[in-house]
């Protein structure tokens, strides 16, 4: 067998990204980022990540971004699946016996059931899917933005968090490096909108990228931060087994709930893209604003192991519905 068939061997049954996300994972584990490499890198996501929006905004014609926005059923199901359905999952977590899940492992865990969905990955991957890319990135962002207020008010009832660094320390860098960029964009977007939706591949390439280096970078301050010291493997693998039940959960959920509203495909897609995951980018800052450090360092499992979940199994799917049809 040659080399070429080798690779089509490679990519028929292992996915190139999911590959590298494990891969980084594992990294993360045994070598993560210290220091200054750990701040360069920190730097480097960043910048990709407003690059990721900067070319979001300026390849997305403004009429989709207008049309997503008017559209009240998709947008207000997200939100719902986000901020109304996890929570009650979250609270149901609590039943788990002490000698399944710790104390700080279910509120870690009813933490992670609060916090906004994600931006940039449930946008790669609904665009992965030839899903409704203007509704997930619509829908991801207000999710972001009224989160900032939702997750504390939640936080405050439902787990007694308090803090006084205030939403703003959270608000402003969101507005920063996600709104600011993609206005930007469409700012820029009568001047090169056309050239960015002939190459694809540049917006292709800085998602993915974009993707790995966020998965490097929180597993390695999970690390280095000593949040998963005292973690026996029995409790990783009944946490990995909670995360999966509830991201199974969600997944059906939004998929049989947007069939049920009558949702196009790509807006379903888009929905289960986006209701069913949650934000370590936004949720892991934030803890150290409602919570003590010793109790933020706490919550960092959960949120990142539901993350590398969500981003895994997504991925995976998202492979498998770009195979399907575009329409209904």
């Amino acid at each position: 067998m040659g080399i070429t068939e080798h690779a089509r061997v490679w990519r028929r049954w292992v996915d190139p990204l999911t590959a590298s996300i494990l891969g980084l994972l594992v990294l993360g584990l045994l070598l993560p980022a210290r220091g200054a490499v750990g701040d360069v890198l920190d730097g480097v996501r960043d910048g990709a990540v407003v690059l990721l929006f900067l070319l979001y905004g300026a390849r997305m014609p403004s009429g989709e971004l207008l049309r997503a926005m008017r559209r009240i059923r998709v947008q207000g199901t997200m939100l719902a699946a986000t901020f109304l359905v996890f929570p009650l999952l979250g609270l149901a977590v609590q039943l788990v016996p002490d000698a399944v899940l710790p104390p700080d492992v279910r509120r870690g865990l009813l933490y992670l059931s609060i916090l906004p969905s994600t931006v940039q990955s449930s946008v790669v991957l609904t665009a992965e899917a030839r899903g409704d890319v203007p509704a997930a990135l619509t829908g991801a962002t207000v999710s972001n933005v009224l989160g900032v207020v939702v997750t504390p008010v939640l936080a405050i009832a439902l787990l007694g968090a308090g803090g006084t660094g205030g939403a703003g320390s959270v608000l402003l860098p969101a507005l920063g490096m996600l709104l600011a960029p993609f206005v930007v964009g469409q700012l820029l977007q009568p001047l090169v909108g056309a050239w960015l939706r002939a190459h694809p591949r540049l917006t292709r390439v800085t998602d993915r990228a974009t993707i790995l280096l966020v998965v490097y970078t929180s597993v390695s301050e999970a690390s280095t931060s000593g949040a998963w010291d005292e973690v026996t493997p029995l409790v990783l693998a009944a946490l990995l087994g909670v995360c999966a039940v509830l991201l199974a959960i969600m997944l059906g959920l939004t998929w049989w709930g947007g069939g049920r509203l009558g949702l196009t495909r790509p807006e379903r897609i888009a929905l289960l893209m986006c209701g069913s995951k949650k934000s370590a980018a936004t949720g892991l800052p934030m803890s150290t604003v409602l919570f003590a450090p010793a109790v933020a360092a706490g919550l960092a499992l959960p949120v990142i192991a539901y993350h590398q979940l969500q981003l895994t199994v997504c991925v995976i799917l998202a492979r498998r519905l770009a195979q399907g049809p575009t329409s209904h």
